[in-house]
């Protein structure tokens, strides 16, 4: 007959587990109750804070630990107007988010464009140009994507934009400028007027139409 053997329980080792678990519910605990207490939103023109925080479910001011910057950064890359994302954590559990958004390059219907082609909802004026004209959806695209390359100071000089083609360039526009002269130029060649500014200087005071669309020679006003 098999003789049963009493094993004793060790106290210690009992004691052990319950503290290791106590210690594990209260770390568990602090974590989810552990809330964002600031967050800092950089490089935003166009959104404001309230609608980056709004849309990166920050609203609430919700957990510091587990709203992950990966899930924050896929929520505000829905925007259109978002490029990029960049999460910073510091202590006392704040958050700094930076931004990057498209740059908005024209007024069409009532809606300003960025440089990927989406709208954006802006109730301040902004100085881009305005299209005054109807153009095929890929050339649309292809305008916001130029439109991009030109710096902030001459894009502001711009007053409207025509669509004009020809012929021979069915990339050809017609840039009204806000001193009277304009300026013919195709969308292989939108960087040009960039130089707008040493090419008045030439001009001296004269005012007509500059043809940059194929070679550079300026037409008076008549």
């Amino acid at each position: 007959m098999a003789k049963r053997v009493k094993r004793k329980v060790k106290v210690k080792n009992v004691l052990r587990i319950i503290c290791i678990i106590l210690i594990l519910s209260l770390v568990i605990y602090i974590l989810l109750n552990s809330k964002i207490n600031n967050i800092v939103i950089s490089g935003n023109n166009y959104l404001t804070d309230d609608q980056i925080i709004e849309e990166a479910g920050l609203k609430d001011y919700p957990s510091f630990f587990f709203n992950f910057d990966t899930e924050i950064e896929y929520k505000l890359k829905k925007n259109p107007a978002i490029k990029s994302v960049k999460i910073k954590r510091s202590f006392f559990n704040n958050i700094e988010i930076d931004v990057k958004e498209y740059k908005v390059v024209l007024k069409y219907n009532g809606k300003y464009y960025m440089q990927n082609g989406n709208s954006i909802e802006y109730s301040e004026d902004l100085r881009v140009p305005t299209l005054i004209n109807e153009v095929p959806q890929k050339k649309f695209k292809d305008l916001c994507d130029n439109l991009s390359l030109v710096k902030s100071d001459i894009l502001g000089k711009i007053s409207e934009l025509e669509y004009t083609p020809n012929t021979y360039d069915d990339g050809r526009f017609l840039l009204y400028m806000n001193d009277d002269n304009s300026v013919y130029l195709t969308l292989t060649k939108f960087e040009k007027i960039n130089y707008y500014d040493d090419v008045l200087k030439q001009l001296e005071g004269k005012r007509g139409f500059l043809y940059l669309d194929s070679g550079n020679h300026f037409k008076i006003m008549e």
